[in-house]
Protein backbone atom coordinates (compact mmCIF):
# COMPACT_ATOMS: atom_id res chain seq x y z
CA UNK A 1 0.00 0.00 0.00
CA UNK A 2 1.57 3.19 -1.16
CA UNK A 3 1.80 6.07 1.63
CA UNK A 4 0.76 9.36 1.69
CA UNK A 5 3.53 11.96 0.92
CA UNK A 6 3.81 15.10 3.02
CA UNK A 7 6.00 17.63 2.40
CA UNK A 8 6.89 19.33 5.67
CA UNK A 9 8.89 23.15 5.04
CA UNK A 10 10.33 24.93 7.90
CA UNK A 11 13.48 26.74 8.59
CA UNK A 12 13.90 24.98 12.21
CA UNK A 13 13.02 21.54 10.50
CA UNK A 14 15.59 20.40 12.70
CA UNK A 15 13.81 20.90 16.35
CA UNK A 16 10.66 19.34 14.87
CA UNK A 17 12.21 15.75 14.41
CA UNK A 18 10.05 14.65 16.90
CA UNK A 19 6.83 15.30 14.89
CA UNK A 20 8.32 13.76 12.26
CA UNK A 21 9.16 10.71 13.79
CA UNK A 22 5.39 10.59 14.82
CA UNK A 23 3.92 10.67 11.53
CA UNK A 24 6.47 8.28 10.49
CA UNK A 25 5.10 6.06 12.93
CA UNK A 26 1.89 6.81 11.90
CA UNK A 27 2.10 5.55 8.32
CA UNK A 28 3.55 8.84 6.57
CA UNK A 29 6.39 9.38 4.36
CA UNK A 30 7.63 13.33 5.61
CA UNK A 31 9.98 15.01 2.95
CA UNK A 32 11.38 18.14 4.48
CA UNK A 33 12.95 21.10 3.29
CA UNK A 34 14.24 24.37 5.53
CA UNK A 35 13.00 26.73 3.12
CA UNK A 36 10.62 28.19 0.25
CA UNK A 37 11.64 27.65 -2.58
CA UNK A 38 13.16 24.34 -2.25
CA UNK A 39 9.41 23.77 -1.54
CA UNK A 40 8.50 25.02 -4.74
CA UNK A 41 11.02 22.55 -6.39
CA UNK A 42 9.96 19.63 -4.72
CA UNK A 43 6.18 20.41 -5.69
CA UNK A 44 7.21 20.84 -9.27
CA UNK A 45 9.03 17.56 -9.40
CA UNK A 46 7.52 15.24 -7.10
CA UNK A 47 3.72 14.61 -5.34
CA UNK A 48 2.59 15.19 -2.45
CA UNK A 49 -1.10 14.77 -0.83
CA UNK A 50 0.03 17.94 1.39
CA UNK A 51 1.92 20.36 2.43
CA UNK A 52 2.77 22.47 5.69
CA UNK A 53 4.59 25.57 5.49
CA UNK A 54 5.80 27.94 8.14
CA UNK A 55 5.00 31.28 7.48
CA UNK A 56 7.97 33.46 8.75
CA UNK A 57 10.42 31.79 6.62
CA UNK A 58 13.93 33.60 5.32
CA UNK A 59 14.15 34.31 1.24
CA UNK A 60 10.20 33.11 0.11
CA UNK A 61 8.03 33.66 3.16
CA UNK A 62 5.67 31.26 3.85
CA UNK A 63 2.45 33.25 2.24
CA UNK A 64 4.85 33.87 -0.91
CA UNK A 65 5.34 30.01 -1.39
CA UNK A 66 1.65 29.40 -0.80
CA UNK A 67 0.84 31.41 -3.70
CA UNK A 68 3.35 30.14 -6.31
CA UNK A 69 2.36 26.52 -5.05
CA UNK A 70 -1.26 27.52 -5.57
CA UNK A 71 -0.14 29.06 -9.39
CA UNK A 72 0.45 25.71 -10.47
CA UNK A 73 -1.18 22.91 -7.97
CA UNK A 74 -4.32 24.97 -6.96
CA UNK A 75 -6.19 21.62 -5.29
CA UNK A 76 -3.31 20.32 -3.72
CA UNK A 77 -3.82 21.12 0.56
CA UNK A 78 -1.47 23.54 2.46
CA UNK A 79 -1.57 23.72 6.01
CA UNK A 80 -0.29 27.20 7.09
CA UNK A 81 2.32 26.82 10.25
CA UNK A 82 2.85 30.24 12.46
CA UNK A 83 3.66 31.86 15.57
CA UNK A 84 2.08 34.65 14.77
CA UNK A 85 -1.80 35.64 15.83
CA UNK A 86 -2.50 38.33 13.45
CA UNK A 87 -5.82 38.70 11.89
CA UNK A 88 -4.08 40.22 8.83
CA UNK A 89 -1.79 37.12 8.15
CA UNK A 90 -4.87 34.83 8.45
CA UNK A 91 -6.74 36.65 6.32
CA UNK A 92 -4.38 36.23 3.44
CA UNK A 93 -3.82 32.45 3.88
CA UNK A 94 -7.32 31.83 4.23
CA UNK A 95 -7.77 34.08 1.22
CA UNK A 96 -5.26 31.96 -1.01
CA UNK A 97 -7.52 29.06 0.25
CA UNK A 98 -5.19 27.19 2.46
CA UNK A 99 -6.71 24.20 3.85
CA UNK A 100 -6.00 25.18 7.52
CA UNK A 101 -4.15 27.20 9.75
CA UNK A 102 -2.17 25.95 12.78
CA UNK A 103 -0.12 28.13 15.66
CA UNK A 104 2.96 27.44 17.15
CA UNK A 105 3.46 25.29 19.08
CA UNK A 106 2.18 22.51 17.18
CA UNK A 107 1.20 19.22 18.53
CA UNK A 108 1.06 15.72 16.83
CA UNK A 109 -2.43 15.48 17.56
CA UNK A 110 -3.44 18.77 15.67
CA UNK A 111 -1.11 17.66 12.61
CA UNK A 112 -2.66 14.33 12.64
CA UNK A 113 -6.22 15.75 12.25
CA UNK A 114 -5.68 18.47 9.69
CA UNK A 115 -4.23 15.02 7.69
CA UNK A 116 -7.13 13.19 8.43
CA UNK A 117 -9.63 16.57 7.63
CA UNK A 118 -7.75 17.08 4.54
CA UNK A 119 -6.39 13.52 3.41
CA UNK A 120 -8.57 11.08 4.33
CA UNK A 121 -11.82 12.59 4.82
CA UNK A 122 -13.62 11.35 1.74
CA UNK A 123 -12.81 7.48 2.91
CA UNK A 124 -13.58 8.53 6.48
CA UNK A 125 -16.76 9.33 5.39
CA UNK A 126 -16.95 6.47 3.17
CA UNK A 127 -16.85 4.23 5.91
CA UNK A 128 -19.01 5.93 8.14
CA UNK A 129 -21.44 6.55 6.22
CA UNK A 130 -21.66 2.87 4.74
CA UNK A 131 -21.68 1.67 8.30
CA UNK A 132 -24.53 3.97 9.11
CA UNK A 133 -26.61 2.83 5.95
CA UNK A 134 -26.15 -0.67 6.67
CA UNK A 135 -27.28 -0.23 10.28
CA UNK A 136 -30.19 1.34 8.79
CA UNK A 137 -31.18 -0.49 5.94
CA UNK A 138 -33.02 -3.49 7.94
CA UNK A 139 -34.73 -0.70 10.19
CA UNK A 140 -35.93 0.96 7.70
CA UNK A 141 -37.35 -2.11 5.98
CA UNK A 142 -38.90 -2.82 8.94
CA UNK A 143 -41.02 0.58 9.19
CA UNK A 144 -41.81 0.52 5.26
CA UNK A 145 -43.62 -2.70 6.34
CA UNK A 146 -44.94 -1.19 9.00
CA UNK A 147 -46.21 1.95 7.75
CA UNK A 148 -50.24 2.28 8.13
CA UNK A 149 -50.47 6.22 8.57
CA UNK A 150 -50.26 8.97 6.52
CA UNK A 151 -47.57 10.40 9.02
CA UNK A 152 -45.66 7.10 8.63
CA UNK A 153 -45.13 7.63 4.74
CA UNK A 154 -43.58 11.00 5.03
CA UNK A 155 -41.45 9.92 7.56
CA UNK A 156 -40.37 6.81 5.51
CA UNK A 157 -39.74 9.58 2.30
CA UNK A 158 -37.72 11.99 4.17
CA UNK A 159 -35.55 8.77 5.35
CA UNK A 160 -35.35 7.78 1.46
CA UNK A 161 -34.13 11.15 0.94
CA UNK A 162 -31.89 11.42 3.30
CA UNK A 163 -29.95 8.68 2.30
CA UNK A 164 -30.17 9.75 -0.95
CA UNK A 165 -28.46 12.76 -0.59
CA UNK A 166 -26.08 10.92 1.50
CA UNK A 167 -25.14 8.21 -0.71
CA UNK A 168 -24.58 11.08 -3.41
CA UNK A 169 -22.08 12.51 -1.54
CA UNK A 170 -19.98 9.06 -1.10
CA UNK A 171 -19.41 6.50 -3.65
CA UNK A 172 -20.38 3.09 -1.46
CA UNK A 173 -21.68 0.92 -3.85
CA UNK A 174 -25.14 1.01 -1.83
CA UNK A 175 -27.09 3.26 -4.54
CA UNK A 176 -28.74 0.01 -5.73
CA UNK A 177 -29.74 -1.49 -2.22
CA UNK A 178 -31.05 2.05 -1.72
CA UNK A 179 -32.66 2.31 -5.78
CA UNK A 180 -34.75 -1.04 -4.74
CA UNK A 181 -35.93 -0.31 -1.39
CA UNK A 182 -37.26 2.89 -2.90
CA UNK A 183 -38.90 0.80 -5.24
CA UNK A 184 -40.32 -1.54 -2.77
CA UNK A 185 -41.50 1.78 -0.38
CA UNK A 186 -43.37 2.92 -3.35
CA UNK A 187 -45.16 -0.36 -4.24
CA UNK A 188 -46.81 -0.48 -0.55
CA UNK A 189 -47.42 3.27 -0.80
CA UNK A 190 -49.57 2.88 -3.71
CA UNK A 191 -51.08 -0.16 -1.95
CA UNK A 192 -51.95 2.77 0.70
CA UNK A 193 -52.78 5.01 -1.48
CA UNK A 194 -55.10 2.36 -3.02
CA UNK A 195 -56.94 1.77 0.54
CA UNK A 196 -57.25 4.99 1.87
CA UNK A 197 -57.44 8.23 -1.09
CA UNK A 198 -61.26 7.60 -1.70
CA UNK A 199 -61.76 8.65 1.53
CA UNK A 200 -59.75 11.37 1.84
CA UNK A 201 -61.58 12.76 -0.71
CA UNK A 202 -64.97 12.09 0.66
CA UNK A 203 -63.88 12.54 4.02
CA UNK A 204 -61.57 15.78 4.08
CA UNK A 205 -61.70 16.37 7.84
CA UNK A 206 -60.18 13.11 8.92
CA UNK A 207 -57.46 13.71 5.61
CA UNK A 208 -53.22 14.63 5.44
CA UNK A 209 -53.05 18.18 4.25
CA UNK A 210 -53.98 17.96 0.65
CA UNK A 211 -53.85 20.53 -2.35
CA UNK A 212 -57.26 22.49 -1.75
CA UNK A 213 -56.55 22.95 1.59
CA UNK A 214 -53.16 25.29 2.12
CA UNK A 215 -54.43 28.79 1.79
CA UNK A 216 -57.37 28.13 4.03
CA UNK A 217 -55.14 26.50 6.95
CA UNK A 218 -52.11 28.18 6.01
CA UNK A 219 -51.60 31.05 4.28
CA UNK A 220 -54.71 33.20 5.43
CA UNK A 221 -54.30 32.40 8.88
CA UNK A 222 -50.61 34.67 8.03
CA UNK A 223 -52.58 38.05 6.30
CA UNK A 224 -55.01 37.17 8.99
CA UNK A 225 -52.05 38.37 11.61
CA UNK A 226 -51.24 41.25 9.65
CA UNK A 227 -47.98 39.59 8.02
CA UNK A 228 -47.17 40.07 4.52
CA UNK A 229 -46.49 37.01 2.33
CA UNK A 230 -44.68 35.40 -0.76
CA UNK A 231 -46.26 32.59 -1.61
CA UNK A 232 -43.64 31.49 -4.29
CA UNK A 233 -44.84 27.70 -6.18
CA UNK A 234 -41.89 25.82 -8.44
CA UNK A 235 -43.77 23.26 -10.74
CA UNK A 236 -42.44 20.27 -10.17
CA UNK A 237 -40.37 20.53 -7.59
CA UNK A 238 -39.24 17.44 -5.25
CA UNK A 239 -38.70 17.30 -1.62
CA UNK A 240 -35.17 15.51 -2.39
CA UNK A 241 -34.75 18.85 -4.56
CA UNK A 242 -35.71 20.75 -2.05
CA UNK A 243 -33.42 19.92 0.23
CA UNK A 244 -30.49 20.57 -2.22
CA UNK A 245 -31.65 23.71 -1.93
CA UNK A 246 -32.59 24.20 1.81
CA UNK A 247 -28.86 23.95 2.05
CA UNK A 248 -28.10 27.36 0.39
CA UNK A 249 -31.00 29.23 2.86
CA UNK A 250 -29.94 28.19 6.13
CA UNK A 251 -27.99 31.14 6.90
CA UNK A 252 -30.73 33.41 6.10
CA UNK A 253 -33.99 31.77 6.68
CA UNK A 254 -35.62 30.06 9.96
CA UNK A 255 -37.44 27.40 7.82
CA UNK A 256 -40.15 25.14 8.98
CA UNK A 257 -40.32 22.28 6.80
CA UNK A 258 -43.84 20.48 6.07
CA UNK A 259 -44.78 17.70 3.55
CA UNK A 260 -48.18 17.79 2.23
CA UNK A 261 -49.98 15.09 -0.25
CA UNK A 262 -51.13 16.19 -3.55
CA UNK A 263 -54.04 15.59 -4.70
CA UNK A 264 -54.76 13.00 -8.09
CA UNK A 265 -54.00 13.38 -10.55
CA UNK A 266 -50.76 14.91 -10.19
CA UNK A 267 -50.68 17.44 -12.40
CA UNK A 268 -50.61 21.27 -12.76
CA UNK A 269 -54.09 20.89 -14.31
CA UNK A 270 -55.70 19.42 -11.40
CA UNK A 271 -53.07 19.98 -8.48
CA UNK A 272 -52.06 23.44 -8.94
CA UNK A 273 -55.86 24.92 -9.56
CA UNK A 274 -57.03 23.01 -6.85
CA UNK A 275 -54.14 24.84 -4.98
CA UNK A 276 -55.39 28.66 -5.95
CA UNK A 277 -59.69 27.94 -5.84
CA UNK A 278 -59.48 26.06 -2.29
CA UNK A 279 -61.61 23.49 -4.25
CA UNK A 280 -61.71 20.03 -6.04
CA UNK A 281 -61.42 19.82 -9.68
CA UNK A 282 -65.21 19.13 -10.03
CA UNK A 283 -66.03 22.17 -7.62
CA UNK A 284 -63.96 24.51 -10.30
CA UNK A 285 -65.83 22.82 -12.96
CA UNK A 286 -69.59 23.25 -11.57
CA UNK A 287 -68.63 26.46 -10.06
CA UNK A 288 -66.61 28.34 -12.12
CA UNK A 289 -67.24 26.53 -15.90
CA UNK A 290 -65.33 29.33 -17.53
CA UNK A 291 -62.08 29.04 -15.87
CA UNK A 292 -62.06 24.74 -15.75
CA UNK A 293 -60.54 23.57 -18.61
CA UNK A 294 -61.60 20.32 -20.28
CA UNK A 295 -59.14 17.37 -21.17
CA UNK A 296 -59.79 17.56 -24.45
CA UNK A 297 -60.00 21.24 -25.44
CA UNK A 298 -56.71 23.00 -26.70
CA UNK A 299 -56.78 25.85 -24.78
CA UNK A 300 -53.62 26.05 -21.93
CA UNK A 301 -54.58 24.09 -18.94
CA UNK A 302 -53.15 26.73 -16.26
CA UNK A 303 -54.02 30.05 -17.85
CA UNK A 304 -56.63 30.95 -15.04
CA UNK A 305 -54.88 30.81 -11.75
CA UNK A 306 -54.78 34.33 -11.14
CA UNK A 307 -58.71 34.56 -10.97
CA UNK A 308 -58.90 30.97 -9.22
CA UNK A 309 -56.92 32.75 -6.67
CA UNK A 310 -59.32 36.01 -6.59
CA UNK A 311 -62.41 33.24 -6.12
CA UNK A 312 -61.05 31.47 -3.14
CA UNK A 313 -60.32 35.04 -1.61
CA UNK A 314 -63.86 36.30 -2.30
CA UNK A 315 -65.34 32.67 -1.09
CA UNK A 316 -63.89 33.33 2.72
CA UNK A 317 -64.56 36.89 2.76
CA UNK A 318 -60.70 37.97 2.53
CA UNK A 319 -60.41 41.45 0.90
CA UNK A 320 -56.52 41.20 0.57
CA UNK A 321 -55.03 42.55 -2.43
CA UNK A 322 -52.27 40.60 -4.55
CA UNK A 323 -50.48 40.32 -7.59
CA UNK A 324 -49.97 36.68 -9.66
CA UNK A 325 -46.97 36.47 -11.61
CA UNK A 326 -45.45 33.16 -13.65
CA UNK A 327 -41.88 33.16 -14.58
CA UNK A 328 -41.14 31.21 -17.89
CA UNK A 329 -38.05 32.14 -18.44
CA UNK A 330 -34.55 34.78 -17.17
CA UNK A 331 -36.33 37.83 -19.51
CA UNK A 332 -39.51 37.20 -16.83
CA UNK A 333 -37.27 36.73 -14.19
CA UNK A 334 -35.53 40.21 -14.21
CA UNK A 335 -38.92 41.88 -15.29
CA UNK A 336 -39.97 40.52 -11.96
CA UNK A 337 -37.16 42.11 -10.14
CA UNK A 338 -37.35 45.51 -11.39
CA UNK A 339 -41.36 45.61 -9.67
CA UNK A 340 -40.81 43.12 -6.79
CA UNK A 341 -39.78 46.46 -4.40
CA UNK A 342 -43.55 47.69 -4.92
CA UNK A 343 -44.90 44.11 -4.19
CA UNK A 344 -43.82 44.68 -0.71
CA UNK A 345 -47.25 47.03 -0.56
CA UNK A 346 -49.22 44.45 -1.37
CA UNK A 347 -50.06 41.88 1.49
CA UNK A 348 -49.88 38.62 -0.61
CA UNK A 349 -47.51 38.37 -3.58
CA UNK A 350 -48.04 34.88 -5.26
CA UNK A 351 -45.38 33.85 -7.91
CA UNK A 352 -44.92 30.90 -10.24
CA UNK A 353 -41.96 29.39 -11.44
CA UNK A 354 -42.00 26.81 -14.43
CA UNK A 355 -38.32 25.89 -14.75
CA UNK A 356 -38.76 22.47 -13.45
CA UNK A 357 -41.44 21.59 -15.47
CA UNK A 358 -40.02 22.39 -18.20
CA UNK A 359 -36.81 20.84 -17.63
CA UNK A 360 -38.36 17.35 -17.11
CA UNK A 361 -40.01 17.85 -20.33
CA UNK A 362 -36.92 18.84 -22.06
CA UNK A 363 -35.16 15.98 -20.84
CA UNK A 364 -37.71 13.92 -22.42
CA UNK A 365 -37.41 15.75 -25.82
CA UNK A 366 -33.76 16.57 -25.57
CA UNK A 367 -31.04 14.24 -25.47
CA UNK A 368 -28.37 16.90 -24.30
CA UNK A 369 -30.77 17.29 -21.81
CA UNK A 370 -31.24 13.63 -20.82
CA UNK A 371 -27.09 13.11 -20.91
CA UNK A 372 -27.25 16.40 -18.10
CA UNK A 373 -29.70 14.90 -16.00
CA UNK A 374 -29.07 11.42 -16.45
CA UNK A 375 -29.69 10.70 -12.98
CA UNK A 376 -31.51 11.23 -9.74
CA UNK A 377 -28.26 12.74 -8.60
CA UNK A 378 -27.53 14.73 -11.60
CA UNK A 379 -31.34 15.95 -12.03
CA UNK A 380 -31.14 17.40 -8.42
CA UNK A 381 -27.38 19.07 -9.09
CA UNK A 382 -29.33 21.15 -11.94
CA UNK A 383 -31.85 22.23 -9.36
CA UNK A 384 -29.40 23.41 -7.19
CA UNK A 385 -27.47 25.19 -10.14
CA UNK A 386 -30.72 27.04 -11.21
CA UNK A 387 -31.40 28.29 -8.24
CA UNK A 388 -28.25 29.84 -7.76
CA UNK A 389 -27.99 31.56 -11.26
CA UNK A 390 -32.12 32.26 -11.41
CA UNK A 391 -34.47 35.06 -10.36
CA UNK A 392 -35.56 33.18 -7.29
CA UNK A 393 -32.27 33.74 -5.61
CA UNK A 394 -32.19 37.32 -6.03
CA UNK A 395 -36.12 37.36 -5.19
CA UNK A 396 -35.20 35.93 -1.33
CA UNK A 397 -32.12 38.11 -1.59
CA UNK A 398 -34.34 40.72 -1.20
CA UNK A 399 -37.12 39.20 0.74
CA UNK A 400 -34.64 38.78 3.28
CA UNK A 401 -33.15 42.56 3.48
CA UNK A 402 -36.96 43.35 3.93
CA UNK A 403 -38.10 40.76 6.48
CA UNK A 404 -40.43 39.49 4.74
CA UNK A 405 -42.29 35.83 5.30
CA UNK A 406 -41.90 33.27 2.31
CA UNK A 407 -44.43 30.09 1.37
CA UNK A 408 -42.24 28.09 -0.87
CA UNK A 409 -44.29 24.89 -2.46
CA UNK A 410 -45.33 22.88 -5.28
CA UNK A 411 -48.22 21.39 -7.03
CA UNK A 412 -46.77 18.09 -7.50
CA UNK A 413 -43.64 15.91 -8.18
CA UNK A 414 -41.66 13.95 -10.64
CA UNK A 415 -40.65 10.18 -10.77
CA UNK A 416 -38.53 8.56 -12.91
CA UNK A 417 -40.41 6.19 -15.22
CA UNK A 418 -38.68 2.89 -16.63
CA UNK A 419 -41.85 -0.35 -17.14
CA UNK A 420 -44.21 0.50 -19.55
CA UNK A 421 -47.36 -1.22 -19.64
CA UNK A 422 -49.70 -1.24 -21.84
CA UNK A 423 -53.30 0.57 -22.47
CA UNK A 424 -55.81 0.92 -25.19
CA UNK A 425 -58.07 4.06 -25.82
CA UNK A 426 -59.81 6.01 -28.25
CA UNK A 427 -58.68 8.98 -29.61
CA UNK A 428 -60.00 11.37 -27.00
CA UNK A 429 -58.18 9.85 -24.19
CA UNK A 430 -55.54 12.36 -22.89
CA UNK A 431 -51.54 12.06 -23.77
CA UNK A 432 -50.21 12.13 -19.90
CA UNK A 433 -47.83 8.99 -19.34
CA UNK A 434 -48.87 8.41 -15.74
CA UNK A 435 -52.69 8.92 -15.84
CA UNK A 436 -55.69 8.38 -18.61
CA UNK A 437 -58.90 9.83 -17.97
CA UNK A 438 -61.39 8.37 -20.77
CA UNK A 439 -64.23 6.51 -22.01
CA UNK A 440 -63.27 3.64 -23.60
CA UNK A 441 -59.88 2.45 -21.36
CA UNK A 442 -58.82 -1.13 -21.74
CA UNK A 443 -55.89 -2.17 -19.17
CA UNK A 444 -55.44 -4.32 -16.98
CA UNK A 445 -57.22 -3.26 -13.40
CA UNK A 446 -53.97 -5.05 -11.13
CA UNK A 447 -51.45 -2.87 -12.65
CA UNK A 448 -53.51 0.92 -12.33
CA UNK A 449 -55.25 2.52 -9.55
CA UNK A 450 -58.76 3.27 -10.85
CA UNK A 451 -61.44 5.37 -10.04
CA UNK A 452 -64.50 4.86 -12.06
CA UNK A 453 -67.45 7.09 -10.93
CA UNK A 454 -64.90 10.32 -10.61
CA UNK A 455 -67.79 12.71 -10.04
CA UNK A 456 -67.98 11.18 -6.71
CA UNK A 457 -65.37 11.89 -5.57
CA UNK A 458 -63.85 15.24 -7.03
CA UNK A 459 -62.82 14.59 -10.56
CA UNK A 460 -64.90 16.17 -13.54
CA UNK A 461 -66.05 13.22 -15.97
CA UNK A 462 -65.76 14.71 -19.87
CA UNK A 463 -68.29 11.94 -20.64
CA UNK A 464 -70.61 9.80 -18.57
CA UNK A 465 -68.93 6.90 -18.39
CA UNK A 466 -65.25 8.06 -17.99
CA UNK A 467 -62.96 6.40 -15.94
CA UNK A 468 -59.74 7.66 -14.52
CA UNK A 469 -56.76 5.55 -13.89
CA UNK A 470 -53.13 6.03 -12.38
CA UNK A 471 -50.12 4.66 -12.95
CA UNK A 472 -48.18 2.95 -9.58
CA UNK A 473 -44.53 2.95 -8.95
CA UNK A 474 -42.12 3.32 -12.15
CA UNK A 475 -44.89 2.74 -14.33
CA UNK A 476 -46.00 4.08 -17.23
CA UNK A 477 -48.57 3.82 -19.87
CA UNK A 478 -47.84 3.08 -23.27
CA UNK A 479 -50.58 2.18 -26.40
CA UNK A 480 -50.63 -1.18 -28.74
CA UNK A 481 -49.57 0.42 -31.19
CA UNK A 482 -46.08 1.32 -32.19
CA UNK A 483 -45.42 0.08 -28.42
CA UNK A 484 -41.83 -0.71 -28.95
CA UNK A 485 -40.81 2.67 -30.19
CA UNK A 486 -42.80 4.69 -27.69
CA UNK A 487 -41.63 2.64 -24.67
CA UNK A 488 -37.89 2.81 -25.76
CA UNK A 489 -38.58 6.60 -26.54
CA UNK A 490 -40.34 7.58 -22.77
CA UNK A 491 -38.05 4.81 -20.94
CA UNK A 492 -35.59 6.88 -18.41
CA UNK A 493 -37.64 9.73 -18.29
CA UNK A 494 -39.55 11.57 -15.64
CA UNK A 495 -42.83 12.02 -15.80
CA UNK A 496 -45.81 12.86 -13.28
CA UNK A 497 -49.55 12.47 -12.85
CA UNK A 498 -49.63 9.29 -11.42
CA UNK A 499 -48.86 7.70 -7.78
CA UNK A 500 -45.76 7.69 -6.02
CA UNK A 501 -44.04 9.22 -3.14
CA UNK A 502 -42.18 11.51 -5.20
CA UNK A 503 -45.35 12.78 -6.53
CA UNK A 504 -47.62 13.32 -3.98
CA UNK A 505 -45.12 13.43 -1.03
CA UNK A 506 -44.00 17.11 -2.00
CA UNK A 507 -42.75 20.33 0.05
CA UNK A 508 -44.55 23.23 1.83
CA UNK A 509 -41.79 25.35 3.37
CA UNK A 510 -42.67 28.42 5.11
CA UNK A 511 -39.35 30.73 5.47
CA UNK A 512 -38.86 33.67 7.97
CA UNK A 513 -35.66 35.69 7.55
CA UNK A 514 -33.15 35.25 10.18
CA UNK A 515 -32.93 39.06 12.37
CA UNK A 516 -29.58 40.49 12.06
Amino acid sequence: MTKDRLLWADDEIDLLKPHILFLEDKGYEVITTTNGQDALDLCREQSFDLVFLDENMPGLSGLETLNAIKEFLPSLPVVMITKSEEEDIMDQAIGNKIADYLIKPVNPTQMLLTIKKNVHKDEIILDATTTSFQQNFVKLNQQINESGTWEDWIDVYKKIVHWELELDQTKTGMDDMLKQQKVEANNLFSRFIRKHYIDWIDHPESRPLMSPDLFKTKVFPLLDSGEKVFFILIDNFRFDQWQVIKRLLGDQFNIDENIYYSLLPTATQYARNSIFSGLMPLQIQEMFPDLWVDEDEEEGKNLNESPLIQTQLDRFRKKYDFTYNKINNNQTGEKLMTKVKSMLNTPLNVVVFNFIDMLSHARTESKMIRELASTESAYRSLTESWYKHSAISEIFDFLVEHHVKIILTTDHGTIHVDNPIKIIGDRNTNTNLRYKVGKSLNYDPKQVFEIKDPNKHGLPSPNVSSTYIFATNNDFFAYPNNYNYYATYYKDTFQHGGISMEEMLIPFITLEPKKK
